[in-house]
């Protein structure tokens, strides 16, 4: 069963643990929404579906044909990702009092863990650094991606529309892109006599939606990339969640906290968070991406 961690915050008693989970996912809309597949070993290897069989029609007496999908074997395998976070013991013993170090510190190690599982979902290459995971441009299916253009261009709303038409078996789940391209898309809807949905999430933080389709805002989504001469271009991605679609993969017990205790050269203690975390594409036609978005 997949539990996004905001739900799998809920299950846990560790105070410090469900601390470090809502700092996590306060500020990210692919945490806060993205489930993860617990599975229990280094790895999962799946089928990815290729082809769908075909029926037809016959006629009494016919020879039935038979027709059958073909799949793609893939193996996802965990990576180790986290940090250390050392808090001084004379801070702690002499100003505690004034704020809780230890979960300060913590904090601020959880945001950078966040960072970089965020940065690695969008841009992560295992052929670049083979210590981490492909994000969505690896996995993305070529055949998945549009542009705007050889050279990008200016989005419209139609282009949008053909994104959100190019995931198959429903809409999208969440549309992902840059602030500036939510910008962009804000100001295209108005110019249109109408405005985007608007709701409050879990965190009390006002969401937009476009078709009924939350925007997920990213700032690792950059708006420099370069599509043919121009070098001012970003990128917008639709993707479905899930067990059939797009889904995280980590051990059971998700993120973990290690209090590993004193340090032996320094007066410290030292907390470690770490995850056991990868991601994983169960079906090509879940995930689409428009590319040469320019402002």
């Amino acid at each position: 069963m997949a539990l996004t961690l905001a739900e799998a915050a809920k299950l846990s008693n560790d105070v410090l643990l469900t601390g470090v989970i809502e700092t996590i996912i306060k500020d990210s809309p692919v945490l806060q929404r993205v489930p993860f597949i617990e599975i229990v070993g280094n790895g999962l290897t799946y089928n990815r579906e290729n082809a769908a069989p075909s029926a037809s029609f016959f006629d009494v007496g016919d020879t039935w044909t038979e027709s059958t999908p073909t799949f793609t074997q893939l193996t996802v395998t965990l990576k180790i990702m986290g940090g250390d976070a050392d808090i001084d013991n004379f801070l702690l013993a002499t100003r505690s009092n004034l704020q809780d170090l230890e979960a300060a510190v913590v904090q601020l190690k959880a945001k950078a863990v966040r960072q970089l599982f965020e940065t690695t979902f969008v841009t992560g290459d295992v052929s670049v650094n083979a210590k981490a995971f492909d994000g969505l441009d690896k996995l993305m299916d070529p055949a998945q991606s549009i542009s705007m253009g050889v050279n990008g261009g200016s989005l419209t709303l139609d282009k949008l529309d053909e994104l959100v038409d190019q995931v198959k078996g429903g809409k999208p789940e969440l549309l992902l892109m840059s602030r500036r391209s939510r910008r962009i898309v804000t100001k295209l809807a108005r110019n249109s006599g109408s405005l985007l949905e608007t709701d409050r999430d879990e965190f009390g933080q006002m969401l937009q939606f476009y078709d009924g389709i939350p925007i997920g805002v990213s700032d690792y989504i950059s708006d420099t990339q370069t599509v043919g001469s121009s070098t001012d271009c970003s990128t917008v991605y639709a993707f479905q969640m899930g067990e059939g679609a797009l889904a995280g993969l980590t051990t059971p017990g998700s993120l973990q906290i290690e209090r590993v205790g004193s340090l032996e050269t320094k007066d410290a203690t030292r907390t470690r968070i770490k995850w056991y975390t990868s991601l994983a594409l169960f079906n090509a036609l879940k995930l689409a991406r428009l590319t040469g978005v320019r402002p």
